[in-house]
């Protein structure tokens, strides 16, 4: 079983999809990752030799920045947005959406599961006196 960056790739899968198991690396990025280091995208992820998973591991570390240390920067970067105020910072501190979107319908993946009682508490009974 291949272990690229502290990850496991699935052994199953093609060379091709198993790195895409990575943080930061994509199809495109996969692709072209295997053209740059000569191996063949369509050999299953068991079938690769040390030689090769070497070559990955030196590519990626020198050309890339992916797994915790992506994971680090992009948390620095929404920490540093809320530190100096900006709206994307509020946005984020929010948890609304960032980019625009509208949030008086959907956003429910943002927003998380509706809260009861929105409506109920425009509602008020009149009392007699």
């Amino acid at each position: 079983m291949a272990r690229i960056e502290g990850v496991y790739l699935p052994k199953d899968k093609r060379v091709e999809v198993g790195l895409t198991y990575l943080y930061g690396i994509g199809p495109t990025l996969s692709k072209k990752i295997l053209a740059e280091t000569n191996i063949d995208s369509n050999i299953r992820v068991k079938d690769l030799t040390h030689e090769q998973v070497a070559a990955i591991q030196k590519y990626l570390s020198n050309n890339f920045t992916i797994e915790g240390d992506l994971r680090k920067d992009v948390t620095l970067n929404i920490k540093r947005l809320q530190e100096i105020g900006s709206y994307r910072g509020l946005r984020h501190k929010r948890s609304l959406p960032v980019r625009g979107q509208r949030t008086k319908t959907n956003a429910r993946t943002r927003k998380g599961p509706r809260k009861p009682g929105g409506a109920i508490a425009l509602k008020r009974t009149i009392t007699k006196k």
